[in-house]
């Protein structure tokens, strides 16, 4: 069952993240910028375990970003990426968002669920705030995504 996250959940997504931003597939997350913004997470957890999460976050009035997708090396395959990234859809939906992106080093399996590629440079100057902070900037290797809801 997929889920909003709690308190309790931040250092189990927090090691996941990172896991994958250690092999350079993701960026990764401070305990801070978690807890922050906890309100924008979705779990699937397994016995108490966080094996996977998922952000939405609002950027402005039509626009969100689906971000920190991670699922469990483990558990690849059994359908939790999709799960997630359907709250994240369905959430935006609801709040009324217009269009999601993303910004991904995976974009082939963001395409199957009908993310469409773009220049960064369609994107508005507001979601690059962010991007200044990042140990990678500006040699950004992320692809970005859109999908028109």
């Amino acid at each position: 069952m997929i889920r909003k996250a709690r308190i309790g959940d931040i250092k189990q997504m927090q090691a996941l993240i990172n896991g994958f931003a250690r092999q350079d597939i993701m960026l990764a997350r401070s305990l801070n910028e978690l807890y922050e913004n906890i309100r924008d997470f979705w779990v699937k957890a397994d016995k108490g375990k966080v094996i996977g999460c998922a952000a939405l976050h609002i950027s402005w009035d039509n626009l969100a970003e689906i971000k920190s997708v991670a699922v469990a090396q483990k558990f690849h395959k059994k359908g939790i990426g999709k799960e997630l990234i359907a709250a994240c859809l369905d959430e935006a939906l609801q709040l009324g968002i217009k269009k999601v992106f993303m910004l991904t080093y995976k974009p082939k399996y963001f395409k199957r669920f009908g993310f469409k590629k773009i220049a960064h440079s369609s994107l508005p100057h507001k979601i690059w705030a962010e991007c200044i902070h990042c140990p990678k900037f500006p040699d950004c290797k992320e692809t970005a995504l859109l999908k028109i809801l």
